[in-house]
Parts: C-alpha cells; structure tokens; sequence
C-alpha cells in the first residue's frame, strides 16, 4: 500500500474523463470517471438500447435462484480461512493458499487456469510489544505497521507526547525532540484518518521524535490494534511506527491532560527483506462463445495482513467472485464474452499483483469490458459504484430490476477498488460492491478478521447481486460501452 496522491486526465476513443485521485493503495479521495460517451452506433442513446432480453433475463433468474441456495463459497472461505489463515505477501501461507485455489479452480473445469508470477514485498513483523512505564507499568496492545523498521534489539525507552492532528505537532515541535509522538486522531472518514498512519512517522521523525505511534483507524474499538501500511520519505530518519487500540490512545492522552508524565517501553523487530519474494496472481478464464475476446474481469485480492484470518479482508470477496464463475460453469451458462476471475496478489503492501496484471495483458486492455472488484468485506450489499461512462451507467441500469435483495439494486459513481482502478488509465470501466463499510473497518486489519464474522447469509446475497450484473454484461447483446 504506497502512499500517493495523485489526480490526471485521460483520453481514450475521442472522449476525455477524469481517471481519479486517490490516497493509498486502498482509499480513493475521488473517482469520478462519468465520460460523454462516443456516438451511438445503433440508434439514440437511451433505456432501448440497453434492455435486457427476455432469454438473457430467464437465464439471469437461474443464475440467481442458485446463488441464493448455494453455500459453497461460504465453505471455501471456511476452508481458506482455517487452513492457511494470515497471507501476508511473501508467506508461504499465502503460497499454499495460491496452490490450493489453483488446485480447485482445475477442478472446477474452468477453459484457463494459471498462476501468473509476481514480484512482492515482503516484510516481516518479529517480535513486538509496548509497555507503559509511568504512571504505572502495564502492557498496552500494539500492531506495528507495515513497512516500519524495528527498534534496536534492546528496544526503546522514551516519554510520550500525544498529539490530535499534524497542525498540533508543528505548534508543539519544541517539545517532541526524544519524544515517542502519538497521533490520537479520532476517526472521521478511513480516507481521511488514515493520513496519520501513512505520513505519521515522516512527520514525526521531522520533529524530532524517535518514534510513533497512532490510534488505530476505526470508528469502533474492542481495544483492537489496526494493522496497515505506512510510508517513509528517503530525506527523513525512518522511525518506528505502531498502531495502538482506540481505548488506549484516549487513556494515554487523558493522563497527559492530568499533567502525568507518560513513559513507554517500545520493543519492534520488525524488518523488510532486501530483495523481493515471488508470489502469484490467480487468474481463471471461462472462455466467452461470441467474443472471447472480450473479458469481463471479477475478483479481489488474495493476500492479507499477518493478523486474523483475511476473512473480511478480503478473502470473502475472492470466494464470492469465484461462486460467480463456478454457478455460471456449473449451470452450462456459456455467456457471450470471457468471464475472468482475478485473485490478486500484494495488494496489501504495493499492489504488486495489480500493477503486473495490468502489464501482462496490456495487449488485452483495450478488450476488457469491465474490471469488478469486491474488497469491502462481505455484508448484505447496499448496491454497487461505477467509474465509466454514462452509457455504461445505463446498460448496468437495465439491469437492476432483477437484483435481489431489493437494497442492493443501486448503482453510484465512484468505485473505487485498489486493484481493479489500476486499469483505470487504461480506459477500462470499474465496478465494485457496496456494503456495510462502518462494520468492515471494525474487523479490517486486526485479529478479529475471522471467518465468524462473515455471514452465510450475507454471503449467498452478495454472489446473487454480483452474478446479476458481472453475467448480465458478460452476455448482454451489447458490449458494455466505454
């Protein structure tokens, strides 16, 4: 997950668009990507163009009556999670896990099934802990943060100074030099409060600090450390940089108010390997019969943090997207154009496995019909986001109707998924799925991503929503337009 932000035009087929602007590898600021459109080739634009065919609905309601009685894609998520658990990129837990699905895929008899090689990052945790010293001695929970160094071996002792936003460390740089900086920044929005733990350790080290700290990003605590990726900046003394529970971070900062002094005890091993590990983008083809050509391409990325099991994040997104391509397999539902699944590999830290899938097809990329990803953990979906055009907006439309449940039959502007947006600046429309966004980041990289928090019911109706519309533009008689 690197640190950018960044906003560009694109211009693509005659029209132009705003690819996006985002903030990690994960939370977009803004995608707004509604373009005008090349000229209708059959006629105005309008609902006609893009109705959907009494054939293709019959066989959109098998699609979704299977969904809704399926339960294999719960079951698989159970086995991922229980037997591999944690798939930190370049663990061979995720190794194994690559393995196991590609073994399963070939069972399923999909036309291609690979795993395409990928170059990650790989960093280690170690040993960690943190302990308050003054105003007495106990253990606080703390994740460190991924891409931070570690203390030296025998760890660090130091006074903490807790500070709410960057503007009070500037006011309050007098008094941080030696200092251990805890950022006690109270959760706003995810894209926005996660800047204290992607930049905090640069503007810390600035000051003086020898070390961060930062309330876990969350609107919800069970005092659950957060784990993520963090940044560095090459002109600045790269410092540790841990997360620490919400309820911990109020009780440091309300004894700092008391005018207690507050000494911590911070002990990180944690290390990043010098040279990369190899790992595997999973990718299965179900050929289309018309224009396999042109691929609709589902999924979500396979790797998680070294905590919980990745259930939520994003394990679940990967099973339910494979559900999509088994049913449609399993029913003989040969749609018109490739269906492709897509696990991604590294999204967690450098979305390796993203930024590879884009160079290995880029021949392909002008024949990508849409990119779909499901990374916002597996709840009853609330309906959908779109970045493409407004023509595209209205053969997704068409479908709707026959979405169930009735709350998912929406569609915004503005996905934004990690992976599927680095095809984005390759003119290709992105979908993804909405759901319960203030309960996934109460479980989102920490150890309570557990396959229990995923319901089975939830599950069934997220592949239902998604088999809806992933087939209805697979095999709809006309090619989503971009």
């Amino acid at each position: 997950m690197r640190f950018r932000v960044e906003s560009f035009f694109g211009r693509q087929g005659g029209r132009t668009f705003l690819r996006g602007a985002w903030l990690g590898s994960r939370v977009w600021v803004l995608v707004f990507a509604l373009a005008a459109g090349s000229p209708v080739t059959n006629g105005e634009s309008g609902a006609e163009e893009f109705r959907v065919p009494g054939d293709l609905a019959q066989r959109l309601e098998r699609l979704r009556e299977s969904a809704w009685r399926s339960n294999r894609a719960m079951e698989r998520l159970a086995y991922l999670c229980d037997r591999f658990g944690p798939r930190l990129s370049g663990s061979t837990n995720l190794e194994a896990a690559i393995d196991w699905i590609l073994g399963e895929l070939k069972a399923d008899g999909f036309d291609r099934v690979t795993g395409e090689p990928v170059e990650v990052t790989r960093w280690v945790r170690g040993k960690e802990s943190l302990r308050m010293l003054s105003p007495h001695a106990m253990e606080l929970p703390m994740l460190g943060l991924g891409g931070s160094v570690g203390t030296a071996p025998e760890g660090l002792v130091a006074d903490c100074l807790v500070v709410t936003n960057f503007a009070e460390l500037r006011a309050r740089e007098s008094e941080v030099r030696g200092r251990i900086v805890l950022f006690n920044a109270a959760f706003t929005s995810y894209g926005e409060t996660v800047s204290y733990r992607v930049q905090g350790a640069i503007a810390a080290a600035k000051a003086g600090a020898v070390a961060s700290l930062v309330r876990s990003v969350a609107p919800y605590s069970l005092r659950t450390p957060h784990t993520g990726m963090m940044s560095y900046d090459p002109a600045v003394t790269k410092i540790p940089h841990a997360a620490i529970a919400a309820e911990d971070a109020d009780r440091l900062m309300r004894e700092q108010q008391r005018g207690t002094r507050l000494r911590l005890e911070l002990n990180m091993s944690a290390r990043t390997d010098p040279n990369p590990a190899r790992s595997r983008n999973v990718v299965a083809d179900l050929l289309g019969s018309e224009s396999p050509g042109e691929i609709v391409v589902m999924g979500g990325h396979i790797d998680s943090w070294d905590v919980g099991q990745g259930a939520q994040d994003d394990g679940g997104g990967c099973m339910a997207a494979w559900e999509v391509m088994r049913l449609v397999k399993e029913l003989g539902l040969r749609p018109k154009r490739t269906m492709r699944l897509v696990l991604w590999t590294n999204e967690e830290n450098g979305l390796g496995g993203a930024k590879a899938y884009v160079e290995a097809h880029r021949q392909e990329m002008a024949h990508h019909v849409l990119a779909f990803e499901s990374d916002e953990g597996i709840f009853a979906p609330t309906g959908f986001r779109f970045t493409g055009s407004e023509r595209g907006m209205k053969l997704l439309r068409g479908l709707l109707p026959l979405v169930q449940p009735a709350a998912a039959a929406r569609i915004d502007v503005g996905a934004r998924p990690a992976d599927a947006a680095q095809m984005i600046p390759e003119g290709v429309p992105v979908l993804d799925l909405k759901g319960d966004r203030d309960r996934y980041f109460w479980f989102h990289h920490t150890e309570a991503d557990t396959v229990d928090k995923v319901s089975p019911s939830d599950m069934r109706q997220c592949v239902a929503a998604m088999a809806i519309l992933l087939f209805g533009v697979a095999d709809h008689p006309v090619r989503l337009p971009r």
